[in-house]
């Protein structure tokens, strides 16, 4: 009977252990919730655009490592015009945006279903700053498909700004990359 007792105690704390593993509120961090599978076909390779690979396994995420008045994330470029490497209309208003417009989609758990549309962020980087308007989601969950453009899902912090965005940040198309920012809701 004791040792039924201690076997069942070990499973609830392997699964609690588990689950804490995945996200850790008091680090801020998150881990990955699942992979995807990829799936290889036509993408748009615009901005240098990542292209899913047969066979290869994306990490996926449900969360995104804790907002803060002064949040870590990293800028990438998407076109969210039509045509663009941003696929189809934007989720939160299911418009596309030119590519003077300094809008921007953010990762799943900052996302958060769509709460954070059409609101204001200001991102820090270069030594400057600019406003952006939240319009989508970087799928950190799926992809490798034709509705997102055959892309791997998003990294779980990413800021996926407009080329206006970084027009504004003062980086030019040499820049177009990766880079490591700051950002804060206004």
């Amino acid at each position: 009977m004791a040792t039924s007792a201690v076997v069942i105690i070990l499973v609830v704390a392997c699964f609690n252990l588990s689950f804490a593993m995945r996200y850790t509120p008091l680090l801020g961090q998150c881990s990955p919730s699942g992979f995807l599978h990829g799936k290889a076909s036509h993408c748009n390779t615009e901005h240098d655009s990542e292209c899913c690979k047969a066979g290869k396994k994306y990490p996926q995420y449900h969360c995104s490592p804790q907002i803060s008045y002064e949040t870590h994330a990293t800028l990438t470029i998407n076109s969210f015009a039509k045509g663009g490497d941003g696929g189809g209309p934007s989720e939160c208003d299911g418009k596309y945006h030119g590519d003077d417009e300094k809008v921007v989609a953010l990762s799943t758990g900052w996302y958060d279903h769509g709460s954070r549309c059409l609101k204001t962020i200001k991102i820090n980087a270069n030594g400057k700053s600019v406003l952006a308007k939240v319009v989508d989601e970087c799928d950190s969950v799926n992809g490798c498909d034709a509705d997102h453009d055959f892309q791997p899902p998003c990294h779980n912090n990413i800021v996926d700004a407009s080329p206006a965005v970084w027009d504004a940040l003062g980086m030019s198309g040499d820049d177009v990359g990766d880079y490591q920012i700051t950002w804060s809701f206004v």
